[in-house]
């Protein structure tokens, strides 16, 4: 097995490695984009994505006939074993029996009735948007916020007549403000660590950015959301049933781990609905069983598409992506582009950006080092472009989660993603125009300028 392995990555596949991930993309966008134009009804739930990804799985498993089916399995397997897919599985799982118990025991009816009773409803999306950032930014993690606020967001817009697609794409542009800034967050660490750089000073360069966009975006989501009005009476909550959603909150920012955090609130939502009388036995085992389904979508594209990475990189492909960018450096401009290049398309590839940014680091600092690019620059850019790919990514995990909570289509959730089209477009004229570079770097190009 070993060496039909090395054998077919020493030859690879380059480009072409990427072909089943390229069919499953090509089905579900584009008999979602066909059913668009032809005015059907859900036009991306014709073609269910599960569907369309077995059809990635099984193309997967017919390419590359010098190595044996054995071996396939063996990379498939290490694909969804590797970056803590089993991890994310258990948090999805968790995640809907929490949002369904507390929502069975009227947790979220009083949270979106306390919160209507202090928001104006004009005001909604752009307030859990810069709640969505400020618990992002305290605990560092975009899987929390989304936990938290998810079923928040979609209580507000069953209250409310917000657009479901903004709900949710101002909680997942909260969630990547922390996640891409956060001083505890995985990926900012591992880009301050890969390239040698302060974390403070990355966090001072990345925030500078990172602010621009989350006020941009803010504006953004009160004008598109400024059409909600309240269908319910404000004033009718409970405020017991509240605090499963604030121990939640208080939790994540606190540090506990995410998982901890979801089975601990969802005991206290039980027994909670068994004090007031909203749970019985019954009803809470519907509940834990019926939110595992609602997430099992979510479960089996992360699981599967993570599996088709491990036979993508089995094939070269990781490989030539980074040989590919890396060869074609010319300028200081040029190279801090191709850090941002290559972070983003392993980041789309894999759907992981704190693994994204581990592979891609070490490469960003030696190139970073040729061209005398600052290190806190290079944390930078290759943090936030790993965020922002994910943006572009409809079978993430991130949107496959929230798309499900709201059972709509993932670009219905893609087309309101405010913050992040604004972060990356702030970040590339920060590279273009050559904004914020250090003492030295303006030295270094001047030397350059004047050898040519």
């Amino acid at each position: 097995m070993k060496n039909e392995n090395s054998m077919e990555t020493k030859r690879g596949y380059g480009f072409w490695a990427f072909t089943p991930l390229l069919v499953f993309l090509i089905i579900f966008l584009g008999s979602g984009l066909m059913y668009t134009a032809l005015g059907t009804e859900a036009p991306f739930k014709q073609v269910p994505v599960l569907g369309a990804l077995m059809i990635g799985v099984t193309v997967a498993f017919f390419m590359n006939r010098k190595v044996s089916f054995d071996a396939k399995i063996a990379a498939f397997s290490k694909g969804i074993s590797e970056g803590g897919v089993i991890m994310m599985v258990l948090i999805f799982s968790f995640a809907g029996v929490f949002s369904t118990v507390a929502k069975t025991m009227g947790g979220v009816d009083s949270v979106v009735n306390l919160g209507l009773s202090i928001i104006p409803a004009n005001f909604l999306a752009p307030g859990i948007f810069i709640i969505g950032c400020l618990i992002s930014l305290s605990t560092g993690t975009c899987f929390g916020t989304v936990v938290a606020m998810g079923p928040i967001a979609i209580g507000i817009v069953e209250a409310t007549g917000l657009n479901t697609g903004v709900a949710l794409a101002a909680v997942f542009g909260g969630a990547m403000f922390g996640d891409n800034l956060s001083v505890i967050s995985d990926t900012t660490i591992a880009a301050t660590r890969g390239v040698g750089a302060e974390m403070k000073d990355k966090f001072r360069m990345n925030f500078k950015i990172a602010l621009v966009a989350a006020i941009a975006a803010a504006i953004v989501f009160a004008i598109v959301g400024s059409g909600a009005q309240s269908a319910v009476d404000a004033s009718d909550y409970s405020l017991i049933k509240i605090i499963p959603y604030v121990a939640v909150l208080a939790a994540a920012i606190a540090g506990m781990d995410v998982l901890l955090v979801l089975i601990s609130g969802t005991i206290l939502a039980a027994v909670i609905g068994f004090l007031t009388a909203s749970l019985t036995i019954p009803t809470l085992m519907q509940g834990i069983g019926n939110g595992v389904v609602n997430m099992s979508e979510a479960v089996f594209v992360a699981l599967f598409v993570r599996g088709i990475t491990g036979l993508i990189e089995m094939n070269g492909g990781i490989t030539w992506l980074v040989e590919k960018i890396s060869s074609r450096i010319r300028t200081r401009r040029g190279a801090e582009y191709s850090i941002a290049s290559l972070t983003a398309l392993l980041s789309f590839s894999l759907l992981d950006n704190t693994v994204a940014i581990l592979t891609t680091s070490p490469i960003a600092k030696n190139i970073g080092d040729q061209h005398a690019i600052a290190p806190k620059r290079m944390a930078s850019i290759l943090d936030i472009f790993a965020c922002v790919a994910l943006t572009v990514a409809p079978h993430s995990s991130m949107i496959t989660m929230l798309s499900t909570m709201g059972g709509i289509s993932p670009f219905e959730i893609l087309s309101h993603v405010y913050y992040q089209m604004f972060l990356g477009i702030a970040a590339i004229i920060t590279i273009q125009f050559g904004i914020m570079r250090t003492k030295e770097e303006k030295t270094a190009d001047e030397r350059a300028s004047k050898a040519l």
